[in-house]
């Protein structure tokens, strides 16, 4: 597993630093992976260009360059020059330029939406005029075979009649790659439709020759192979295109989650504004069965809210006066006054969108190779195909060869050329670059696509690489494993007083202190049902000791044993219930009342649910589980062992920056290590690590530091995570041994085509079918990852 490509914490640093812009420009024209590299290739030269990518699934490409040397407009002129079309997608905006693990950057967000639209209505378009040109050339194509098949030489005029059907086929539904052939001529190059082009260009030719002129090449034609070629071969780019539909679900789905109005008060009026006019501070009303429109935070009114369509729970979620609620989920039962706090491209739907876009849109390191090959793979196809009929115009002149097989060829003049013509169409009409472009960003699309459906957010290829391969996850505890918050979890009386009327002095007491344990019990209190509306009477805080009020007369102190015992206040009679409480992982603080020890409570950040299920799921992968903290060892352990982690992979009272070194200590012991957390200071642990992934529940700088991100925050989500990660790569590895596989082993098939007796005349006929079905197979491999959760995989 190579980790150099993952960036160090200063290169992270320095990238968000650094000010460029990037556009991600809609391409026409492509088709297979020689187009997308030429592209690439083309936008790198431009100068000012820092980074181009194009990805041949989703038709996109991404430039990222430098505004002070370059614009808009040179590179679309740069695409054009090339050979293809070009057109923005969204106006380009000032981004950080990261590595892919760095900062997240523009992509398409909600201000793009229409521009979105408005390429799935042209691609629509495209594929109807694609299925009428198919349909075309079946009804055309079916009259000829049978004809070839059956009744050859039964009637006159009967290649005549081959002709007219024919030449619909090759010059009405085969203009597309005739089309491509000659634009990639003018700026000479060569593509997967100059192959298709050549082939069947090349056994029209040689039919009509036949048919006019039989004294010079014979009477054989080969309308069949020609009408078959462009049919079957235009079938299968007809079958891709539907099926690379297929793997944008995801991103249209998401997409249409969107609100498109809002119900805004301005001026004390309900109007109701399409969703770009919203600004943040609005105040919004959202109804029952409404979608809320933007991020923000509620005002007025309680209700439940489904949030599955961005994190994946099932489950509503209670909401209240002060909640977070994100836009494109629905607001359930309850009428809400709504304070927006992010619109456009700062909404989380915006935020996940940007997300799947650069991950759909990124490369896999291991595509390197298949890219290096395609981009010369149409030239040595080219040369291949020439030194086949020069080869087979040699044997078939040549008196007297001692080669195997040919007693089975007809030595003739004019059958010699027609042998050599038929292995050189076919070896053109066979190879097939389409399926080795097609291996990686399909599976890509789907996996991410998939994971997006499931509140995952992996960054892309690369991130996919390095997920799969880890051997070893690291847990932040607070906010990770635990839920970041302490909340009250025991009372213990020594006196005559009753749990809930101590519980009520000491809350009304730690409402003067800001300290998170203090609310932990305010909260925990009101919970219970107690009344602390009143405030105390006195109230002084020590620091890192404790507090003393007074309440209702009483003087109350609250905190440590030694505070107490410096009071001259005996706690002997409760250390055996500290002692307790400490080993459980919780803080307990003791409480006198008017001098005398009255009891304690107890204060712990628990434990998520799902945490044990989810470790316990991650060690039946085979992975080794690790927690971090800046906790004291007692309650690290305690932590620890409520969730089924070892003692000894426990790091504990880590300060917050020695995280990123701890990470990289266990990597000096060999480990793939994967750090979960949430926080502002895990940053340099997720960059540090071979795969970050950030709690969603987190900050912004945590989820754009890391290589997955979990909406949901929920720690079950990493072991699925992992595991959607290893069944994609394990697709892209499939695709692509099948696309080599294929045209090793058919490439040379077709060259001896000659030489096997079922294929001879008909081996351009059988090439053109094995094309199309090998980018189909390709992507519809791909697609099995849409199964992805309902498998055992899960």
């Amino acid at each position: 597993m190579d980790t150099t490509t993952r960036p160090s914490i200063d290169a992270y640093t320095q990238a968000q630093q650094e000010e460029t812009a990037r556009i991600t420009l809609a391409l026409e024209g492509m088709t297979c992976a020689s187009c997308a590299m030429r592209i690439e290739k083309g936008l790198k030269k431009v100068p000012g260009v820092t980074d181009a990518t194009v990805n041949l699934a989703t038709e996109i490409g991404t430039v990222t360059y430098n505004p002070s040397e370059t614009g808009i407009e040179q590179l679309v002129q740069k695409v054009e020059t090339v050979g293809y079309k070009a057109s923005p997608i969204q106006q380009p905006s000032a981004i950080p330029v990261p590595d892919e693990a760095g900062p997240l950057s523009a992509g398409l967000v909600a201000s793009s939406l229409p521009p979105e639209e408005e390429r799935a209505l042209r691609k629509q378009a495209e594929l109807l005029r694609k299925r009428n040109l198919l349909l075309m050339g079946v009804v055309l194509s079916l009259p000829v075979a049978i004809l070839s098949m059956f009744f050859m030489d039964r009637f006159a005029f009967e290649n005549i009649l081959l002709l007219i059907l024919t030449t619909p086929i090759w010059a009405v539904v085969g203009w597309e790659f005739h089309r491509g052939a000659l634009k990639t001529l003018r700026h000479g190059s060569a593509n997967m439709d100059t192959l298709v082009s050549l082939g069947s260009t090349a056994s029209y030719l040689l039919s009509v020759i036949a048919t006019f002129f039989p004294q010079v090449v014979g009477g054989t034609t080969f309308y069949d192979t020609t009408a078959l070629i462009v049919t079957l071969i235009f079938l299968g780019k007809y079958l891709e295109t539907r099926a690379r539909g297929q793997t944008n679900e995801a991103i249209k789905k998401l997409i249409g989650l969107q609100a498109r109005t809002a119900h805004v008060l301005r001026d004390g009026i309900e109007r109701e504004l399409p969703i770009e006019q919203v600004r943040v501070n609005d105040e919004l009303i959202v109804r029952p069965g409404e979608k809320f429109p933007v991020d923000g935070v509620i005002l007025a009114g309680r209700s439940t809210v489904d949030e599955a369509m961005i994190t994946g729970e099932s489950l509503p979620v209670e909401k209240g006066e002060g909640d977070e609620v994100v836009g494109s989920t629905i607001n359930q039962h309850g009428l809400l006054r709504v304070r927006a706090t992010k619109v456009g491209a700062d909404t989380v739907l915006a935020h996940i969108i940007r997300l799947v876009e650069q991950a759909q849109g990124s490369k896999a390191p291991i595509q390197r190779l298949a890219d290096t090959i395609s981009s010369i793979f149409v030239p040595v196809v080219l040369v291949i195909a020439g030194l086949t009929f020069i080869v087979w115009s040699i044997i078939g002149h040549t008196a007297g060869l001692p080669v195997t097989g040919m007693s089975m060829l007809d030595t003739s003049s004019n059958n010699a050329w027609i042998t050599a013509i038929v292995a050189a169409v076919a070896v053109l009409v066979v190879a097939c670059p389409c399926a080795l472009g097609l291996a990686t960003p399909t599976a890509i699309m789907v996996g991410t696509g998939k994971g997006a459906e499931q509140g995952i957010l992996i960054k892309g290829g690369e991130s996919l690489e390095r997920i799969q391969a880890v051997q070893a996850v690291l847990l932040d505890k607070t906010g990770t494993i635990t839920k970041g918050r302490p909340e009250l979890t025991d009372v213990m009386t020594c006196s005559s007083y009753e749990e809930n009327e101590l519980l009520r002095l000491v809350a009304l007491a730690e409402q003067g202190s800001e300290h998170p344990l203090a609310s932990a019990i305010v909260e925990g209190a009101k919970a219970r049902g107690l009344s602390i509306n009143a405030m105390p009477e006195h109230f002084t805080a020590i620091a890192g000791r404790g507090l003393e009020a007074v309440i209702d007369g009483q003087q109350v102190l609250i905190g440590t044993r030694g505070l107490l015992q410096s009071r001259s206040i005996a706690t002997a009679a409760s250390e055996e219930q500290l002692v307790s409480y400490e080993v459980q992982g919780k803080t307990a603080m003791l409480v006198a009342l008017d001098g005398a020890l009255a009891g304690a409570v107890a204060v712990a950040d628990t434990v998520k649910a799902g945490s044990v299920e989810a470790i316990q799921t991650l060690h039946a992968q085979g992975l080794s589980v690790w927690m971090m903290t800046g906790d004291n060892t007692r309650t690290a352990q305690a932590i620890a062992q409520q969730v089924g982690i070892p003692a000894d992979h426990v790091l504990a009272e880590v300060l917050p920056e020695e995280k990123a070194q701890q990470v990289k200590r266990l990597q000096e012991q060999g480990l793939i290590v994967a750090f979960a957390g949430d926080g502002i200071n895990d940053a340099p642990a997720l960059v540090q690590a071979d795969a970050g992934i950030a709690m969603g529940t987190g900050t912004d700088v945590a989820m754009e530091a890391s290589d997955i991100t979990l909406v949901k925050g929920d720690l079950k989500s990493i072991a699925t995570a992992l595991a959607l990660s290893r069944a994609t790569l394990r697709t892209i590895q499939q695709n692509l041994f099948w696309a080599f596989a294929y045209n090793v082993i058919l490439i040379p098939t077709a060259i001896l085509s000659p030489l096997i007796p079922f294929l001879k005349e008909q081996a351009p006929m059988f090439a053109a079918a094995a094309m199309a079905l090998s980018s189909v197979t390709v992507v519809t491999n791909s697609l099995r990852l849409r199964r992805f959760g309902r498998s055992a995989e899960r």
